[in-house]
């Protein structure tokens, strides 16, 4: 896969040309392994914004390194959240593949997880690995899951599963989900970069200007609703996030 640039963000992500008209962003925090620090975020705002001034760029794709696509919130930032220091939307991460105005393709070779599991639906193509994880395990802490992920999920996996999903916390493997008929192509773990390269470069041979319009209208019913669904699930933490029982279990789940 030639490469023609490479332009490093911070430390946390990177962007690469595959193409001239193909961007790669690439999250490595791998400190923190791609939970959503204060890097990761930065980073990814700023990759966004480059993508959108460059009128060349026909197709993003987004992916994680070795076993992590995204891991969702920190430890920190969920204890602050509990403790009524600010709201999830403060973080303006998870509609990011969303609000891009060219197609995203959301290359989740690693573990998605809460927030992380997300921001990948939020993106226009979704490829899985069959060997990694994907959860959304607001619930396992104890509060309502945010991140507009009580729309998204059920918009892409259908109302069953994502009941399930949402409700359960539960983890499970990407050929879990494949027998479960989730809609998306579910590779193994090597071969899903490759095959989002080749996504894009099928959707590259089109006009920008088609891709751009044709997006714009494919998603038009999301981005008019989402705005509505974040304030319900802002709503619900503020009857849940602030319980004492989650700040005991977010301490207890990252292991102090």
């Amino acid at each position: 896969m030639a490469i023609n640039n490479v332009y490093q963000e911070n430390g946390a992500v990177i962007l690469e040309d595959i193409d001239t008209d193909i961007v790669k962003i690439t999250m490595q925090d791998r400190v923190n392994k791609n939970t959503f620090s204060k890097d990761l975020e930065l980073g990814l705002q700023r990759a966004f914004e480059a993508v959108q001034q460059n009128g060349c760029y026909k197709v993003v794709i987004l992916t994680g390194y070795d076993s992590y696509f995204a891991a969702g919130g920190t430890k920190d930032g969920l204890l602050s959240l509990h403790e009524g220091n600010g709201k999830f939307t403060d973080m303006a991460l998870y509609d990011l593949p969303l609000r891009c105005e060219i197609p995203v393709i959301a290359a989740m070779q690693g573990h998605g997880i809460g927030g992380g599991f997300v921001m990948g639906l939020f993106s226009d193509i979704v490829i899985l690995s069959r060997e990694s994880v994907y959860t959304t395990n607001f619930m396992k802490y104890g509060f309502t899951p945010g991140f507009g992920s009580t729309y998204i999920l059920k918009e892409k996996l259908g109302l069953s599963l994502a009941q399930e999903m949402l409700t359960t916390a539960n983890h499970y493997r990407g050929y879990e989900l494949k027998k479960r008929g989730v809609p998306f192509s579910v590779l193994p773990k090597d071969g899903v970069l490759e095959h989002a390269v080749e996504l894009a470069r099928s959707l590259a041979e089109k006009p920008r200007v088609s891709l751009v319009t044709l997006k714009a209208h494919m998603v038009e019913e999301v981005r008019s609703k989402l705005q509505s669904v974040i304030e319900k699930e802002v709503a619900m933490h503020d009857k849940t996030f602030h319980l004492p029982e989650v700040g005991e279990r977010i301490k207890v789940l990252f292991g102090s």
